[in-house]
């Protein structure tokens, strides 16, 4: 199981991002559209646990996710697991499936539009992505994934200057879907 270390920020100001991701000599890959399909476990709640479990749609390509709780600090550090669930669930609806039939309750779809930046060099390891979600605006993520706890600490300090590179300076540690849902509660 791996660890996903990643930082989310408010962006103001996409040009900026954009010329400050191109003197670091990043390359757009491209555009990706996802669909985010968010469960609850039956007996206990993850809001609660601060754990996530979905179904994420990459341009039609079904992903399964469960993110356990967040590791204490200020850049968010937790396991995670994914993996691919075509060809054999094409569209991920035989996992929606199998999920309800276990209690399994569906809280949300988030949907955003994502642009992937890949740095060259050492830097290579990291994802910069530049998203567009419906309601709540434009914000960019710096990910890393390392494979044990041990690198956690290491990792959020990179991601750190990384970050300061890009200008990026209003973090957001709340989750899309916990935005969506503290605005449609508002």
């Amino acid at each position: 199981m791996s660890f996903e270390i990643e930082q989310k920020f408010h962006v103001e100001d996409v040009s900026e991002l954009e010329r400050r991701l191109a003197e670091l000599g990043a390359i757009e890959t491209g555009t990706q559209r996802h669909s985010d399909s968010y469960y609850n476990h039956p007996s206990r709640d993850f809001r609660e646990t601060r754990e996530a479990l979905r179904i994420r749609r990459v341009d039609g390509v079904p992903m399964i996710t469960y993110k356990g709780p967040k590791l204490p600090g200020s850049v968010k550090a937790r396991k995670e697991c994914e993996w691919r669930l075509d060809p054999g669930d094409r569209d991920g609806s035989a996992t929606e499936e199998l999920l309800q039939i276990l209690g399994f309750q569906s809280v949300a779809v988030v949907t955003k539009s994502r642009r992937c930046f890949e740095l060259p060099g050492e830097l290579h390891e990291f994802d910069v992505v530049i998203d567009e979600v419906p309601f709540l605006g434009r914000f960019a993520e710096v990910e890393l994934v390392v494979e044990g706890p041990n690198q956690v600490e290491e990792a959020r300090r990179r991601i750190a200057e990384i970050s300061a590179d890009l200008g990026l300076r209003q973090a957001e540690p709340r989750s899309y879907i916990t935005m969506l849902q503290e605005l449609s509660t508002s």
